[in-house]
């Protein structure tokens, strides 16, 4: 069975019996039936981190992190979150024993801190965190403080405070290569704080590729992409992160400036989304390819389509967009946005009679 360590060369020196193994990476890359035709790129594939033990692609940060932590023989783990970090740590932790200690950003979605919940992790939701840039900063400067005291890591998924266990978020890259016997010309990533994008440049520079990766944000945070797209060198916090879309409201820069640099570098560019266009796509990616992803894995193809608009995509090149959680995540969302239609008990004879009628259309 392959899991990220498949890539142990790319990945920190942890001894065979200390690694951390739920299943995670290898997640199929899904070429898109009808989306890329619509849009004219007809050879548009999905990465579906969503498939990952804990739904989301943070499992390769954890897989790594809570290894790394057996080897070191810690039996406590603090972390933050904004929900898939805490729900990956709170498993690989209560698979390792030890005991998991997190503080949520404010407003996390249920269903993410139920999960952690019920994986036994402990939890602390702070008021303004991950909403205001102060905030946000002042908790990670006094968590940090406390795990350097006790000689812990702080597991927070970027390269500023987690450099090593980061490297297993760039074996997805290293599988894209793989699973399409070469690179892909251009990744669409989501970003907050930008740990997944640098991850995945990382990950292109390390193979020696040439893939253009673009950083993608929702407008209601918008941190590191418009910087990168006006030619600026460092990435800029805003004052309140107004987006609603769970797992992006990162207000600080955090891994942002090195963002910048690497995207650059490899030729890519910066896209700003509106909340409303990620809804729309998340809706089209169930309903068109059956894939159910939380509102920031249609962030990835809600760039994609502002590409296109903007003339910057060959219709002859191979993108992969990036699907980071499950829909499963976020139920409260799907209930926000899209206005289903309420389940009612009905009798045989009347269902038998609605099908009946919708054939007859």
């Amino acid at each position: 069975m392959k899991t990220i360590w498949h890539y142990d060369s790319y990945l920190p020196a942890v001894p065979e019996p200390y690694r951390m193994l739920l299943g995670e990476g290898q997640t199929p890359l899904v070429k898109s039936g009808y989306i890329g035709k619509e849009l004219g790129i007809p050879n548009l594939y999905f990465k579906l981190e969503n498939l990952n033990p804990t739904g989301s692609y943070k499992d390769r940060f954890a897989a790594v992190l809570v290894s790394e932590m057996r080897a070191a023989g810690q039996k406590v783990c603090i972390a933050t979150s904004s929900g898939n970090t805490g729900a990956a740590l709170s498993a690989y932790c209560a698979a390792a024993g030890i005991t998991c200690i997190l503080v949520v950003v404010d407003g996390a979605p249920l269903p993410k801190v139920k999960q952690m919940q019920l994986y036994g992790a402990q939890i602390l939701m702070v008021k303004d965190f991950g909403k205001n840039a102060e905030m946000t900063t002042r908790v990670f400067e006094d968590l940090e403080k406390i795990c350097v005291s006790r000689q812990l890591p702080l597991p927070i998924s970027a390269f500023r405070y987690c450099p090593s266990a980061m490297q297993g978020v760039q074996t997805l890259v290293y599988e894209i290569n793989e699973e399409l016997s070469g690179p892909a010309d251009h990744i669409f990533s989501p970003a907050g704080g930008g740990g997944l994008t640098l991850a995945v440049t990382k990950g292109v520079l390390s193979s020696s590729s040439r893939t253009k990766v673009h950083c993608v944000q929702p407008e209601g945070n918008d941190t590191i992409a418009s910087q990168l797209r006006n030619g600026l060198l460092r990435a800029m916090a805003v004052n309140a992160s107004v987006t609603t879309v769970s797992g992006l409201q990162v207000a600080s820069v955090i891994d942002g400036d090195e963002v910048i640099t690497n995207c650059r570098a490899l030729g890519g560019n910066g896209y700003v989304v509106g909340d409303s266009d990620v809804f729309k796509w998340q809706k089209q990616m169930a309903q068109k390819e059956g894939i159910f992803s939380e509102p920031a894995g249609a962030v990835a193809l809600a760039g994609l389509e502002n590409a296109i608009s903007r003339n910057e995509i060959n219709q002859n090149e191979t993108v992969v967009c990036l699907v980071t959680g499950s829909g499963f995540k976020d139920m409260g969302s799907v209930d926000r946005n899209f206005n289903l239609p309420e389940v009612r008990t009905i009798s045989h004879e009347e269902s038998i009679s609605n099908i009946k009628d919708w054939f007859n259309g």
